[in-house]
């Protein structure tokens, strides 16, 4: 698997990002971090559709994965994985997206699919902070008690484990976030956990 991993949106290598893109082309969008308790469902359509459009421009054939669709429908989900080229993961609640791959099985079929050599993981703030072994240090920039769906009613802390340090984007950027994730750094500092800060442009890649 492929890595392309922003702190916020595309970051500032689109150049590098055409570049990675697979023979199949065809890429889904996760835009579940935006499912929590409260959400403007108008707003986050629309903030899905202008990323489809962004990586349609890009040269991808971006359509929406909507992991809901698979919530105990696993098998369903692992043939529309095997038939895309990458995902994109938006960002939003990291503790919201987690508990989505959890309930469509998304993170038991990940464990197979990041094997796949030509398979591309492009996200952004919690499409990327999900991919760490642990999810306790993001508790204060994301709610981890918000619970939008059935059968989870308690935070889900480990995360999909492809790295044994925490993302921190957003960092010293001017984004609503950047102040929780100072904090954030913080604790990780004060309790010694690994971590990676990201400024908000910045982009790391992963071949």
């Amino acid at each position: 698997m492929k890595y392309y991993l922003s702190s916020y949106k595309f970051g500032n290598q689109i150049k590098e990002l055409k570049s990675l893109i697979p023979q199949n082309n065809k890429i889904g969008h996760i835009n579940n971090s935006r499912d929590w308790v409260g959400v403007d469902l108008e707003r986050a359509n629309k903030h899905q559709q202008e990323e489809i459009d962004v990586l349609n421009e890009i040269g991808f054939k971006a359509v929406p994965l909507d992991l809901k669709k698979y919530f105990h429908k696993t098998e369903e989900l692992n043939s529309t994985l095997n038939s895309l080229g990458g995902i994109w993961v938006s960002g939003g609640n990291t503790f919201v997206l987690r508990m989505a791959m959890k309930l469509s099985g998304f993170d038991k079929i990940f464990e197979k699919l990041k094997n796949r050599d030509n398979f591309l993981y492009g996200g952004y703030s919690a499409g990327i902070c999900v991919l760490s072994d642990s999810l306790k240090s993001i508790e204060i920039a994301d709610d981890p008690n918000n619970f939008p769906y059935k059968g989870i009613n308690k935070p889900i802390y480990k995360g999909l484990g492809v790295f044994n340090y925490s993302f921190m984007p957003h960092y010293d950027s001017d984004h609503f976030e950047s102040e929780a994730i100072g904090k954030e750094i913080q604790r990780c500092i004060d309790n010694k956990w690994l971590f990676k800060a990201l400024r908000d442009g910045e982009v790391i890649i992963i071949e």
